[in-house]
């Protein structure tokens, strides 16, 4: 019988991490940093995931994310290997953020200077100005309360939740964006412009909570942004920080199940078949999927099939990506059309999830910034068009095409005539995609909804709370999606994954159990 375990003086404890999102990729840095062997493993066959980078006849489009806000947390993480961000990653400033188009023609242009913004409000309805300085009170308020002080704590345990309940009452947690924006301005195209931001994060104006207020707040203190080579750049660096630490990821291969023994994450099996031992597993995969589809259900009694049904969804997106041998230098970067129906379109979006024949778009168009993301003397472009997840039931191999070809009409008779004489390229992402490619709970491209009871401690914990040595990161889980979200989720998940001495320690033990 052994009386003593001794471990190798470079003994490490593995970290698993199931995807490459922006999540998993910070999630690795951070692992890594802490003294863990981590491998990343990625089901596509580039890493990125909603963040992954297509190419196609000389365009090259960002398959998701386009928005860069908090780079502070960007750069946080070449600080924790001793390098500076700026020497992977040119960011450039928008201005305007976005101009937001309405269906009559007008337009307001967001942008991060004060002045500039009590003019576009003046335009619209003097008599808001008033309100909209109180509105900036409140969304600074929401900034320091659920950003700074609450963002990267993991709400692991009812205490957490107790102890942040004066700071949402605060903020009036229980009220809608569009309840508090409805207080401070009258006019209706203000209260768009003003509640709209949810729906970059998958959330209903009409009902997330008013703490998202925060992100106006966020973005004027620390601005709107895009990366020269587009938002793939941030994955190359990323990917280039894990690699000088010996971290590779593994491409081209997909997690089928999480692997538990006696309650207790042991690794990982792949779609080959083959296992990968862990000593701890963090998952990057879409929440509802890594319960639903990766972890048996006798090994889950929080997160079990039935609360997984029952929660709600984030809407999906029709993407259309396409390119053109010409320019349309009046367009900017960031471009939002909204059309004659803002809460009936949302209403049929999130609650009766029926395609509708109209929509509102987010027209993104990279080469206003960098003309390298396309031939020369071309644009490249995504529209992106806000729909039901796959419980409207839509048949998207049959309604793709005339879907892509209504949004082309629209397009071509407001703001790029004549475009369609002059495409190169062109294909679509659909909820199905969401399903089948990024493994998304009904083709829900946000997660779960961030409703107030689906935010914080009621959200899948970054600590599994069904299996020990099983942790979240990524949209599904605290605080929520988008970049910010996404890393701010690594951020809490440090707070609560053991240190390396301690998964030793307990190696040690459970050996030492095992052969007495």
């Amino acid at each position: 019988m052994l009386k003593k375990t001794v471990f190798a003086d470079d003994y490490r404890p593995v970290a698993l991490v199931i995807g490459s999102g922006f999540g998993g990729l910070a999630a690795a840095i951070r692992l890594s940093q802490r003294g863990y062997r981590v491998r990343v493993l990625e089901k596509l066959d580039a890493p990125g995931g909603r963040a992954s980078v297509f190419k196609k006849d000389g365009f090259t489009f960002d398959a998701g994310p386009t928005i860069i806000t908090a780079p502070f947390l960007l750069e946080e993480l070449w600080e924790l290997c001793g390098e500076k961000f700026t020497d992977d990653v040119d960011l450039r400033l928008m201005e305007p953020f976005y101009r937001i188009r309405f269906d009559d023609g007008t337009h307001f242009d967001y942008t991060g200077n004060l002045e500039q913004m009590r003019q576009e409000v003046a335009k619209f309805a003097p008599e808001d100005l008033v309100g909209f300085e109180q509105f900036l009170q409140e969304a600074e308020k929401c900034y320091k309360l659920g950003f700074e002080d609450l963002s990267s704590v993991a709400f692991d345990s009812l205490s957490d939740l107790l102890a942040a309940l004066p700071s949402m009452v605060r903020m009036k947690a229980w009220e809608s964006i569009y309840t508090l924006v409805a207080r401070y301005f009258k006019n209706p195209k203000l209260r768009q412009v003003m509640s709209f931001h949810p729906l970059l994060i998958g959330g209903n104006p009409f009902s997330v909570t008013a703490v998202y207020a925060l992100i106006n707040s966020l973005e004027r203190r620390h601005g709107v942004f895009s990366a020269m080579g587009g938002t793939g750049s941030i994955v190359k660096g990323l990917v280039r920080l894990l690699r000088d630490q010996g971290v590779e990821i593994e491409c081209n291969t997909e997690v089928k199940k999480i692997v538990v023994k006696n309650g207790q994450a042991t690794g990982i099996t792949t779609a080959d078949g083959s296992f990968i031992a862990a000593d701890i597993v963090v998952s990057n995969a879409d929440a509802a999927w890594t319960y639903q589809k990766l972890l048996a259900p006798e090994d889950r009694r929080v997160w079990t099939d039935k609360k997984v049904a029952n929660s709600k969804y984030s809407m999906s997106l029709f993407v259309w990506y396409f390119g053109i041998d010409r320019q349309y230098a009046d367009i900017p970067h960031h471009m939002i059309l909204l059309g004659k129906r803002y809460k009936e379109l949302l209403n049929d979006i999130f609650k009766r999830k029926i395609l509708a024949d109209d929509f509102s778009l987010y027209l993104h168009r990279p080469t206003a910034t960098d003309p390298a993301l396309a031939p020369a003397g071309c644009d490249t472009f995504y529209v992106l068009s806000p729909v039901p997840n796959l419980d409207s039931g839509t048949d998207w191999h049959a309604h793709t095409e005339a879907y892509r070809q209504t949004i082309a009409d629209y397009l071509e008779a407001t703001v790029m005539p004549g475009f369609q004489s002059h495409l190169k390229t062109s294909f679509c992402m659909t909820p199905q995609d969401f399903q089948d490619r990024l493994l998304s709970v009904k083709g829900a491209a946000f997660g779960f909804e961030p409703l107030l009871l689906q935010s914080a401690w009621f959200r899948p914990h970054n600590r599994s709370e069904d299996v020990k040595g099983l942790f979240m990161v990524g949209a599904g889980t605290h605080p929520g999606a988008g970049i910010p979200g996404v890393l701010s989720s690594a951020k809490a998940l440090m707070s609560v994954v053991p240190t390396v001495e301690q998964v030793q320690a307990q190696a040690a033990k459970s050996l030492r159990e095992s052969v007495a």
